[in-house]
């Protein structure tokens, strides 16, 4: 009798985790693409407009560890579920608020729903997903979270064609939901409690179960003593600075200082985050063949992370130079490109250095993240206030960010658990 197949319902779970990521960003981005017909209906300045974009990433950061920790704690199935329904109540009620403090509320309590996605979806991935399959699967989970945000714009000049900013608010509310409903049905925290699991698919799981759920003991000490943990911390920090303006204040740089229309400024605002999701798509499937010839995947993920970093420098300062709107988009797309090659080694870095405390590392890494979503656009809005418009002040920043990200990767054991003494990066 012939050895039993291996089943494929693990990957039902990045189908699950691609369906979400892109949810997650088309609620993101449609704010920013809302954020010109809001300030006009509601009277915000550039300033409360910065702040509101804010109040997101400071919720979303502030809840981004205990988000990831009740992952390792109770599962990601009931945390993902909760979290699902809260964000998406709270895209329906954006529509609903009236002045600056109730859309600043609820605009963070959409932050605090949101916060603990990804990093469960990370701990998914870990319990679900044999070693040699996770970083490919983060490519792909980024490259398609990047496709939904970059496909947003046009999707909600489409719909704001036929209805105004709230009912979109809703519509994409409404979205969630549904699939809430689905998640919950299909996925269990530890494979072995699947019945669309075999024998075979398990043994390629070998271990699953160890982190499956149950780890709220978190070595603290050692992951707050750990180098490449900081490290991890920093990068990711330095990286999403420059990336939280292809989500806020892009459309109205484009509308601003390239002088384009609401209908053309869609269009060009997919770049980034078109030119992005191919990054993360390219770097979750080198990465294994860089390892391979360079005998290491530590060396390669660090290879693909100062690579990234600097390739993202170059072509925002390029941006900066090249007035023409179709030229400088490109440019920006080539630097959200590099942006994203860093993208899946880092999350990849947090399953392996994290094991089964992956949630709460990556959490962690994500709450770092978002202390720079809290800044960038509140630094923008005062650039902004301040000059009279030096929207390339605001890019150089962005550029200067991409540079300094560079100098974290040499220096960083991407493979190494914490669980385990550290040593210095091979």
């Amino acid at each position: 009798m012939p050895p039993q197949a291996p089943t494929r319902a693990r990957h039902w779970v990045i189908v699950f985790a691609v369906t979400l990521a892109i949810l997650s960003y088309i609620d993101r981005v449609a704010m920013s693409q809302a954020a010109p017909s809001i300030s006009k209906d509601l009277g915000f300045s550039k300033p409360q407009m910065g702040a509101i974009f804010s109040a997101f990433a400071f919720a979303y950061a502030l809840f981004e560890i205990p988000g990831g920790w009740m992952g390792d704690w109770m599962g990601p199935r009931r945390v993902i579920m909760r979290i699902v329904l809260w964000w998406s109540f709270f895209t329906a009620a954006t529509g609903w608020m009236w002045s600056f403090t109730s859309m600043w509320v609820v605009r963070f309590l959409f932050g605090a729903g949101e916060a603990g996605c990804f990093p469960n979806l990370t701990k998914a991935f870990t319990t679900w997903l044999p070693t040699h399959e996770r970083v490919r699967a983060q490519g792909i989970m980024w490259s398609f979270a990047r496709w939904g945000g970059a496909f947003t714009p046009p999707l909600f000049a489409f719909l704001f064609a036929y209805m105004g900013w709230r009912q979109v608010f809703f519509v994409f509310g409404l979205i969630g939901v549904v699939w809430a409903v689905f998640f919950y049905r299909w996925f269990r925290d530890n494979p072995a409690d699947h019945p669309s699991v075999n024998a075979a698919e398990l043994a390629l799981l070998a271990g699953a179960e160890k982190t499956a759920s149950g780890h709220g003991d978190v070595p603290w000490g050692r992951m707050i003593g750990s180098r490449s943990v900081w490290l991890l911390w920093a990068q990711y920090f330095l990286i999403t600075y420059p990336w939280y303006f292809y989500i806020t204040w892009l459309p109205t740089y484009l509308q601003e200082d390239r002088g384009l229309s609401m209908a053309d400024s869609a269009r060009y605002a997919i770049l980034p985050l078109l030119f992005g999701g191919f990054g993360s798509l390219s770097a979750g499937f080198l990465s294994k063949r860089l390892a391979i010839a360079v005998g290491s995947l530590g060396r390669a993920r660090r290879m693909l992370g100062v690579a990234g970093f600097l390739g993202g420098s170059f072509f925002m300062l390029a941006c900066i130079q090249v007035r023409d709107p179709l030229y400088g988009m490109l440019a920006m797309g080539m630097a959200s490109f590099c942006n994203d090659i860093v993208m899946p080694g880092a999350w990849g870095a947090c399953m392996d250095v994290g094991g089964k405390y992956a949630g709460t590392l990556s959490g962690s890494m994500n709450m770092f993240g978002n202390f720079a979503g809290i800044l960038a656009p509140s630094i923008g809005g005062l650039i902004l206030a301040r000059t009279g418009g030096d929207w390339n002040l605001f890019l150089y920043t962005m550029a200067g960010a991409y540079f300094l990200g560079a100098f974290c990767w040499p220096f960083i054991d991407p493979t190494k658990p914490i669980d385990q003494r550290e040593s210095h990066a091979a």
